[in-house]
């Protein structure tokens, strides 16, 4: 275990101090995590260092780490306290009591810390089982990485996790770090409301897999099961369908037919085993390993589908991508409605924290007016509970899922 920071470390807070430039303070005392750097005057020390920010009449207003890049400083507090391995421990068990008091039963895999949603910017946690991955997210977070890693080796072993990986880069830069435990031979097994699914820890995605998409994978399970109650199994298509989780829940739910697209073959693998483990006739599924647009195109002519799921990757990694991001979700919804049947129902995501509901919303309006069709929203949803969000970091709601009836 790490000594308690001593008084210096301590104070450091209080040694380096920036002042706002702009009339912020109410957006910060209203949760907001972040404080960009033209909104301050003064030196900000190194990335990670503890820095106070005083409000316009030099009263103290926030406390955080550093950052490098447009964001200046990542909030840990408004109260006037030390940010340090105290704080940090408090706000990992706080973030460890709401999962236990709110996990959904039958599931293993789940969220259980979400940086700025919890109160400790850049810090993720997911847990797959007896696993855990952990990711940093930022430069100011790294130099408190000994400390997150050794507050969790001592709790997260009393939660029935024997493994923590430290993952960290994308592409070619990606590195998987043991911290402690041994790493799977192979894919993870977990459950989401009792439905099984394989997660890569190593090769996948983010940590793995898309944990913030449970209660849709539910929801979708509930509307396939409606439909099959009404008389009508459904033909569902899972566009961007990754390890198959939307796809397997259609299943589970009495789908006649489902194919997972996705141009990443040994997803699709991983889709097609979670399918048999589910006990599933694996003459109801079908994996497309090809690009979406090039299936889509390949679709005209056929039998149209009642249900299809669109959730495509994030299009908007910065502000300057906003604009094409909203041009390609147009394109997307413009190229897969017109394949929906007659009532049938469209479910479209986005997890683009760049762009907002009602921009993603405008897409669908727009893409509607092109295909010919009507749009009734059934239901609006976003992530789970484990993905909670300050009330005053509206860029904290980056998942928005609409779900809607295709009318012609």
């Amino acid at each position: 275990m790490l000594d308690p920071p001593g008084p210096v470390e301590q104070t450091r807070g209080h040694m380096n101090r920036v002042r706002l430039s702009k009339a912020l303070e109410r957006v910060v005392a209203s949760g907001h995590p972040w404080i960009f750097r033209d909104a301050l005057d003064g030196r900000l020390p190194a990335p990670g260092e503890v820095v106070t920010v005083l409000d316009r009449k030099g009263r103290f207003l926030a406390r955080g780490l550093a950052e490098h890049g447009p964001i200046g400083v990542r909030v840990f507090t408004t109260v006037d306290q030390p940010v340090d391995r105290r704080l940090i421990d408090a706000r990992i068990d706080d973030a460890l009591e709401l999962r236990r008091r709110l996990a959904p039963p039958a599931t293993d895999g789940l969220r259980l810390i979400h940086g700025e949603g919890d109160r400790l910017p850049g810090v993720v946690v997911d847990r797959y089982a007896e696993y855990a991955v952990l990711r940093l997210d930022g430069d100011a977070i790294l130099s408190w990485r000994e400390a997150i890693e050794a507050s969790l080796r001592e709790r997260l072993p009393g939660l029935g996790i024997h493994t923590l990986v430290h993952r960290s880069g994308r592409g070619e830069l990606k590195r998987v770090e043991l911290v402690f435990g041994e790493l799977p031979e192979g894919p993870v097994e977990i459950r989401e409301h009792a439905m099984v699914l394989l997660v890569d820890l190593v090769h996948g995605q983010k940590t793995g897999m898309f944990l913030d998409h449970r209660p849709n994978r539910l929801r979708t399970r509930e509307l396939v099961a409606g439909m099959v109650a009404a008389g009508d199994a459904p033909r569902v298509a899972n566009l961007f369908g990754y390890t198959g989780g939307f796809s397997i829940a259609a299943g589970l739910g009495g789908a006649a037919s489902v194919v997972t697209v996705d141009v990443a073959a040994p997803a699709l693998a991983l889709a097609e085993q979670a399918w048999l483990r589910n006990g599933l006739d694996p003459a109801k599924h079908h994996g497309a390993p090809i690009e979406v647009e090039r299936w889509l195109a390949a679709q005209h002519g056929r039998k149209k589908f009642d249900l299809i799921i669109a959730d495509p990757p994030s299009f908007a990694s910065n502000q300057a991508s906003r604009d094409r991001a909203l041009a390609a979700y147009k394109a997307l919804h413009s190229a897969a409605l017109p394949h929906v049947e007659h009532g049938g129902v469209y479910l479209a995501a986005s997890c683009s924290s760049r762009v907002d509901r009602p921009a993603f919303e405008d897409t669908l309006v727009r893409a509607a007016r092109t295909a010919g069709v009507e749009l009734q929203v059934l239901e609006r949803a976003s992530a789970g509970v484990d993905h909670p969000v300050p009330l005053g970091f509206p860029e904290g709601e980056y998942l928005a899922v609409v779900s809607c009836r295709v009318l012609r």
